[in-house]
């Protein structure tokens, strides 16, 4: 029995419903509904359940303020302002309204449905969580306004919204889950909704171990998130203060509080039957982190009709008319002309250009070599990496033609050094700059900017600080449309690195000088001598980046991996597919 015919088996399951949570989902470039990877990611493992019409609904919040804009002055400094939406002329209003409570007082919550269509017309409803209701107080009306804005306080009542609430509008919308699956810790409290609702109305202190083997088999869990820093701690006297002492003494019993924090990962993990990594690698060190508990590894993808420029579209709708329907066919791109290749990278390419000229009044050429540089302006990405060695980078430029680095990302705007990176490279762009080597940080890194960047640049470059990048997604996007990478040796680019064929890699080195030399290295020695003398081994490499990691990295076969390893483990996707067997064999 294939994996298609067992999706379409899944979807007249009604017993068999997938409930997706996510404090973030990127459902559209005119909605600031997300701030990064992972909303891009979310908003893509959606599209892909739509395109593939498994039976599940997402929840997350209604971020009626967006994320923030982002602005920056002719020295690189970053400003921010609110991304306000008409939340009601993208969604539609649900009837049901459900109740929370925060710090003992009820607070109304509704929701607003936005339904992804797949490629086969099935769709995928998301639900918004709205605080913005009259009958609640002022403030708690605003807690639905910002994606990770406001302090600790505001975080966790966020979360208690999109993990309790969100199983509050579920049931009130009569759907029924056999399968909740946490994107993030930031959801993890869905698991005491769950276990309330097992409770019927019972006290928390009466669950039993029978009680919490019930809830475990709904779960399933996805840390993003390498850096302990980077798991959502909450003091006792907040937790007890905002989520209630009853709630917060059974969390305690249950070893969800970790150096005397409230931490929404130790709750996700203890409740989940099934905990997976987004990378190989990601698995190892999640593993290290959390030793008590069995954590696997599935590794991330993105949406590949959404990901692929409008030019190399048109080549596969040519070539392989099936590969939006299965993005395995995108193994034969191997036998695309390297033409047409070319042809499809170029349109991509002068789009690029265009756009920079009109966001940054730069204007670059099409025959001068780009690398592509664009993330979270996080201080573990090292944006700077590229610019250990300025006289050895314009010494480059010079000797082979021509340099040309677009840089874009925001800082969160708390992040001082992470600002501090940007005004860095923005500065020293402004030193560096010449007729060979132009440098360009374009302001406002979304969506539609994310995607021409992926599109058209001729490199993707990555030099995260090992090994803190958890997986990554941006190179797989540019490996969709041709673009091979150059980047440090973790997250997704251990699996999908072959030196030469897919890209290249920047050794390791525990030295931050050393790895810097490597990357000069390979730009000296490998990529500028093949991109400008051997044109034909250039296009040769972009045809295999698309057929070996195209194929591959994509949110297609991660579901597919999540179908049969964590949503319905292959005892159960059995159960639901087999076929009886003919008449004659019996």
């Amino acid at each position: 029995m294939s994996l298609i015919t067992g999706f379409a088996s899944l979807k007249a399951n009604e017993s068999s419903r997938i409930a997706y949570f996510s404090m973030e989902i990127a459902v559209a470039p005119d909605m600031p509904t997300y701030s990064g990877g992972l909303g891009v990611l979310a908003g893509d493992t959606l599209r892909s359940a739509a395109d593939m019409g498994l039976p599940l609904a997402a929840i997350t919040l209604a971020h009626r303020k967006g994320y923030f804009k982002q602005h920056l002055d002719q020295d690189g400094l970053q400003t921010e302002e609110p991304q306000p939406w008409k939340i009601e002329e993208k969604l539609s209003l649900e009837e049901p309204v459900v109740t929370i409570t925060l710090e003992g007082r009820e607070v109304a919550l509704r929701a607003w449905r936005y339904d992804l269509i797949g490629v086969s017309g099935h769709r995928i409803p998301i639900y918004f969580l709205d605080a913005d209701l009259e009958e609640n107080d002022p403030l708690d009306r605003t807690l639905t306004d910002f994606l990770y804005g406001g302090d600790g306080d505001y975080r966790l009542r966020q979360e208690i919204i999109l993990g309790i609430g969100g199983v509050r509008i579920l049931d009130a919308l009569e759907y029924k889950a056999t399968v909740y699956h946490m994107n993030e810790g930031h959801a993890a409290l869905l698991t005491l909704a769950l276990m309330e609702d097992q409770l019927k109305g019972a006290a928390l202190s009466s669950a039993t171990d029978k009680d919490v083997a019930e809830v475990r088999e709904l779960c399933v869990f996805t840390t993003h998130t390498p850096v302990p820093a980077g798991h959502d701690r909450f003091s006792l006297e907040q937790a007890n203060r905002i989520l209630g002492r009853d709630r917060v003494s059974y969390l305690e019993r249950n070893g969800c509080f970790h150096e005397s924090l409230l931490n929404m990962t130790y709750v996700a993990l203890r409740f989940s039957r099934f905990v997976n990594g987004v990378a190989m690698q990601h698995g190892k060190v999640s593993r290290v982190m959390f030793p008590d508990y069995n954590i696997s590894a599935i590794t991330n993808g993105v949406h590949a009709a959404t990901w692929t420029a409008a030019s190399f579209q048109a080549v596969y709708d040519r070539r392989m008319p099936r590969w939006r329907q299965d993005n395995v066919t995108l193994r034969y791109a191997i036998d695309i002309p390297e033409e047409e290749i070319e042809s499809a990278h170029a349109a991509a390419k002068q789009l690029l250009i265009d756009a920079v000229a009109q966001r940054a009044g730069v204007a670059l050429k099409p025959d001068v070599f780009t690398i592509g540089f664009a993330r979270r302006a996080a201080t573990y990405k090292r944006a700077d990496l590229l610019f250990t060695d300025p006289e050895r980078l314009v010494r480059c430029a010079h000797e082979f033609g021509g340099l040309q680095i677009i840089y874009s990302g925001k800082a969160h705007p708390a992040d001082e050094p992470g600002k501090a990176k940007i005004h860095y490279v923005i500065e020293l762009a402004k030193k560096l700059d010449s007729n060979a080597l132009h440098i360009v940080y374009l302001e406002n890194y979304e969506w539609t900017l994310g995607a021409l960047l992926t599109g058209g640049v001729d490199v993707w470059l990555n030099t995260p600080k090992r090994p803190y990048e958890a997986s990554g997604t941006s190179g797989m996007k540019a490996a969709l449309n041709g673009v091979p990478s150059l980047s440090i040796l973790d997250g997704w680019w251990i699996e999908g690195w072959i030196e030469g064929v897919t890209g290249w890699a920047i050794e390791d080195h525990e030295d931050e000088a050393a790895e810097a030399n490597s990357l000069y290295d390979q730009l000296e020695h490998v990529l500028l001598p093949l991109f400008y003398e051997q044109p034909q081994q250039w296009r040769r490499i972009m045809r295999s980046t698309i057929a070996l990691n195209g194929s591959f990295f994509n949110t297609q076969r991660m579901l597919e991996q999540y179908v049969v390893n964590a949503y319905f483990p292959e005892q159960r996707i059995t159960e639901l597919t087999e076929e009886p067997e003919p008449a004659l064999a019996r």
